[in-house]
């Protein structure tokens, strides 16, 4: 009697556990920790946190096998996709984030409007083209480089920011004036014999994806691609992190603009915190080369390219790594985001690096090199401190809520 009491209790603190993690709905703070964390880890482990030129070698795959190699500047066949660091953590994202919503129950397939597939695309295509005048995306190019002390983030912001009104004028025009027409749904009709219940079947194939995922670093790490591992590793959790907490780094830009609301930017705020402290110490104490990730076109590509990718996310309905999460839980017109932004991609970036552009659009320039470490810290406080009040004066006030 006593045994089958603890096998039941135990049972019970698993379920519980299970729900707790899986199932319960994560707050954005808690996710905003846990990604500055992983973005700190993903620093130690090779460099920087970044999405685009993984989106790049899916492009370059395309490109080179489609005989166009030249229009991205290949000269020899690129990394298949499983040994490109950044893509194999994107796909780790993805998978992450499918085996998250097929615990939960949210994983689901569905045909958008017609309209919104051309809206994917082209959004897609104005990241690829936004990402390669910054040099990084939203992530790269503006969270990662504020993280890293590179000023091209501070231009990005400014530029995404821009960008996003322009996005949500012109959806709110859309709404107001050419309304999607979404169709009545069909009845759905009763079968004797339904065949496989999915939604049973899920969880099992969710928990499955991260098992999977994880030997997959003693896999890799087996053919001596210990590196390549990590960061499928890496990536299957910050997809779980955004999926199950809904994390998208476009509502940081968008929703104030739209609606005032300033939830996700108290999150993204509180997850730089931690990911710039933890990159000081890691530059300060030589872990990683102080110039590491000091990239991003300052200030005309960050601005330009901004303005350019905060139009293209706002219209696309995501991301570059929003748009990943979702695209792991079966949003059809994110995928179509993600083959803009692949295609279009690959072509700008080898235009901006060879030709006259690149100089023009600007080079990587460190914060601390201009405030030195004395300073820098200061700067950053009072900048988070600024952004917050500003988020915070505009929910209450509305101020800047774009209305008709």
């Amino acid at each position: 009697m006593e045994k089958t009491s603890l096998q039941s209790q135990i049972w019970k603190e698993i379920k519980r556990g299970y729900n707790f993690i899986f199932i319960k709905d994560m707050p954005l703070w808690v996710a905003g920790i846990g990604l500055g964390i992983l973005a700190i880890l993903i620093f130690l482990w090779r460099y920087p946190w970044g999405i685009s030129s993984g989106y790049g070698n899916w492009g370059n795959q395309l490109y080179y096998y489609l005989g166009f190699g030249k229009l991205a500047g290949l000269k020899e066949a690129p990394l298949t996709p499983w040994l490109h660091p950044v893509s194999v953590m994107n796909i780790g994202m993805i998978l992450g984030a499918t085996g998250a919503s097929m615990m939960k129950g949210q994983f689901s397939t569905y045909l958008a409007p017609r309209r919104e597939y051309v809206k994917g695309f082209l959004g897609g295509a104005l990241m690829g083209i936004g990402s390669s005048f910054a040099n990084g995306c939203i992530e790269g190019g503006f969270y990662t480089a504020v993280g890293v002390f590179s000023a091209g983030g501070f231009m990005m912001m400014i530029g995404l920011a821009l960008g996003s009104i322009v996005g949500v004028k012109y959806l709110i025009w859309e709404m107001m004036n050419w309304p999607v027409k979404i169709p009545p749904a069909k009845p759905v009709k009763s079968q004797k014999n339904p065949g496989i219940d999915w939604s049973k079947v899920h969880p099992y194939i969710g928990g499955g994806i991260y098992i999977l995922l994880c030997l997959s670093f003693y896999i890799y790490s087996a053919f001596d691609l210990t590196v390549v591992g990590g960061m499928a590793f890496f990536g299957l959790w910050v997809g779980f992190f955004m999926q199950r907490s809904r994390f998208c780094l476009q509502r940081t830009f968008r929703n104030p603009f739209m609606t005032g609301d300033y939830e996700m930017v108290k999150a993204v705020i509180l997850s730089l915190i931690i990911y710039s402290a933890g990159s000081a110490v890691i530059k300060y104490g030589f872990f990683q080369p102080e110039t590491h990730g000091i990239d991003h076109r300052f200030w005309m590509g960050s601005l330009l390219g901004g303005c350019i990718f905060g139009l293209g996310m706002v219209i696309a309905g995501a991301c570059a790594s929003s748009g990943l999460w979702r695209a792991g839980e079966g949003n059809t017109k994110v995928w179509l985001a993600i083959v803009g932004f692949c295609t279009v991609y690959p072509f700008t970036k080898n235009a901006v690096k060879t030709t006259a552009l690149g100089p023009f659009l600007g080079k990587g320039v460190y914060v601390v090199d201009w405030l030195t470490w004395t300073w820098t810290p200061v700067f950053y406080v009072a900048f988070f401190l600024a952004w917050y009040l500003l988020a915070v004066y505009n929910e209450k006030t509305e101020k800047f809520v774009i209305t008709f």
